[in-house]
């Protein structure tokens, strides 16, 4: 049986059960009563890893929370197709699809062979963790203008094979491979 959490013990990134969902806790805020008999309350911020939705929730500090069965696993990205974006186990070499509304705008960054952590619940996935920095070629770029450095403007729009635009310096051409940011989606250096 998995173990309990209780509120007042719930930390940030933690992943707690809560009505029978996985959780993943973004922030904390323990408020302690200031009178006799009143309740430390726990505000929870927190993201359903199913459904994607944030939301805050008050909690009392003795409220207790089942341990998720969450297994993250490393898998390495194969494909998409119109079932979804499909990805190798590392370990079993099982193959793993994730729907498009699992990824939503994440599929922008996948390319092939990127090893991604994949959140399993009660054995289905249900989400993926990116690598902090993804190596992506330029399949479209302006060719960069001397002039141009002059009036402030020094970068240029670059399209991606993904069809992910990001903004790149001038001295980027097509062809060449570029690291980007997977939170900020910002350029990171040439790979």
């Amino acid at each position: 049986m998995p173990s309990l959490i209780e509120a007042i013990t719930v930390k940030r990134r933690m992943f707690l059960e809560y009505e029978g969902a996985p959780y993943h806790c973004l922030d904390v805020e323990v408020s302690k009563p200031t009178a006799r008999g009143g309740q430390t309350l726990v505000r929870i911020k927190m993201r359903n890893l199913l459904t994607r939705a944030v939301f805050d929730k008050t909690f009392k500090a003795g409220d207790k929370f089942r341990e998720p069965d969450l297994v993250v696993i490393s898998a390495s990205y194969l494909y998409a197709d119109g079932d979804g974006c499909h990805f190798m186990d590392q370990k079993t070499f099982e193959t793993l699809t994730l729907r498009p509304d699992m990824l939503g705008d994440h599929r922008l960054l996948l390319a092939d062979n990127v090893v991604v952590q994949i959140q399993k619940f009660n054995g289905a996935p249900i989400g993926v963790q990116l690598p902090t920095v993804v190596e992506l070629t330029v399949t479209r770029t302006e060719p960069g203008v001397r002039g141009d450095t002059a009036s402030g403007g020094v970068t240029k729009s670059a399209t991606l094979e993904t069809g992910l635009e990001i903004r790149v310096p001038l001295f980027v051409k097509e062809k060449e491979k570029v690291k980007v940011h997977t939170e900020t989606r910002d350029f990171a250096g040439r790979a």
